[in-house]
């Protein structure tokens, strides 16, 4: 099995302080300059920042911390200290893990208030009457959080929702990242067919689940913020994934959709697997779903509004009679994302989406035919990257029904 662990990079914060990061200091430089760049162009004086993934992506942080209240602070000037605000379990990695300059902690307590903290530091750097922005779109703010963000602020500075300041310099993944998801590609392949290689009738659907994982964890991979999904059976035409084993039978379906990730950057495909005899239907439900990524694939080119890619969808599916049997949507974005999922929304790719693909944009497109009437499925999905050409699809297994 090829062996893809990544490398990391030392690097130094302003003050001198030694740090491991996941790329090159030279990266997160940009990416810092680039993100201070967008907030002066909103006039912002200073972002606080709640999503683990923008933490990662500006300073290389990665903690499961991010489930307590979590903050980072960046101010718009150039040359401005970094501040993260963490709990006491989060401060060693993130003084020698992460760029951030300043690590504070606040403390556990019946009282506590980390909202105050955060706007001491706030008061502290000069912010008091500044326009500040907020991510508030993210699984690392709960609402309950940020009430009390909203309360602390409130008369201390203006505030608005800014969640979209550092997923817009995500979206567009640099050549750094890109190699990264191209070796997620590699460790997905490798998870499906270990899949595969695992199917037979009369074990439990989990053991799939568990080679997927082993070949993906042997090969120097993360465990995936999401998933496998591996739905056997009458599940095969679930939607999600669902807690329990099921025993696959001598006649069965299972739908595999998983992700490979490395160094956080997930690649996401989905196949569909079945024992004993293939039913003919579900050979031409699977020609149909695969007519349409081949068509959206073909179509997914810089300068196109990513909602047209949608519209293939729409049109392939509903002409083969499966309009009820569709999903609205077929797709997303990919990236660097943490637990609960590997999805990195949004965006979303639905019809009348007027974003505009560009070259470094990652999506995984999903055809999903769940025809209740007949009990069959057809489930075919691969990653790509939007190129200057034809786009970089990070799969080479066969499209296919993959008969165990």
């Amino acid at each position: 099995m090829s062996m893809y662990v990544p490398q990391e990079f030392a690097g130094l914060t302003r003050g001198g302080r030694q740090v491991l990061l996941k790329f090159k200091q030279a990266e997160f430089e940009t990416r810092l300059a680039a993100t201070r760049r967008r907030m002066r162009e909103r006039g912002l004086d200073a972002l606080i920042v709640f999503s683990q993934e923008s933490h990662y992506w500006l300073t290389s942080y990665d903690t499961a911390g991010y489930v307590f209240f979590q903050a980072g602070l960046v101010l718009s000037d150039d040359g401005s200290d970094t501040v993260l605000l963490t709990r006491t379990p989060d401060l060693r990695q993130a003084n020698v893990a992460s760029l951030y300059d300043d690590v504070r902690v606040w403390l556990n307590a019946e009282d506590a208030n980390p909202a105050n903290d955060l706007r001491a530091i706030m008061a502290e750097k000069g912010l008091s009457g500044k326009k500040v922005g907020v991510e508030y779109a993210t699984y690392g703010l709960t609402g309950a959080n940020a009430r009390m963000v909203d309360t602390a602020l409130d008369g201390f500075c203006v505030t608005e929702d800014a969640s979209d300041i550092i997923r817009t310099g995500r979206l567009v993944k640099s050549a750094a990242e890109l190699e990264h998801v191209r070796m997620a590609g590699k460790l997905a392949d490798a998870a499906v067919r270990a899949a595969i290689d695992a199917t037979k009738p009369g074990i439990p659907d989990t053991v799939l689940s568990g080679a997927a994982l082993t070949s993906m964890l042997s090969g120097g991979g993360d465990i995936p913020s999401g998933g496998p999904l591996v739905n056997s059976g009458p599940r095969a035409l679930y939607g999600r994934g669902i807690g329990g084993p099921r025993l696959i039978e001598e006649q069965d379906q299972i739908l595999v959709e998983l992700a490979g990730s490395h160094c956080r950057y997930h690649v996401v495909v989905e196949h569909m697997l079945v024992t004993g005899k293939p039913d003919p239907r579900q050979f031409d439900m699977l020609k149909v779903a695969k007519e349409a990524l081949d068509g959206i694939k073909d179509a997914a080119r810089a300068g196109v509004a990513l909602g047209a890619l949608d519209d293939i969808h729409r049109r392939v599916l509903d002409n083969a009679g499966f309009a009820k049997a569709r999903y609205a949507a077929c797709g997303y974005a990919l990236g660097c994302t943490f637990k609960p999922t590997w999805m990195d929304v949004p965006p979303m790719i639905y019809s009348g989406n007027p974003l505009i693909m560009t070259p470094g944009m990652v999506f995984f497109v999903h055809i999903m035919i769940p025809d209740a009437e007949t009990g069959l499925v057809a489930g075919v999905g691969q990653t790509f990257a939007i190129t200057d050409g034809a786009p970089e699809v990070f799969s080479d297994l066969p499209v296919e029904l993959y008969c165990c």
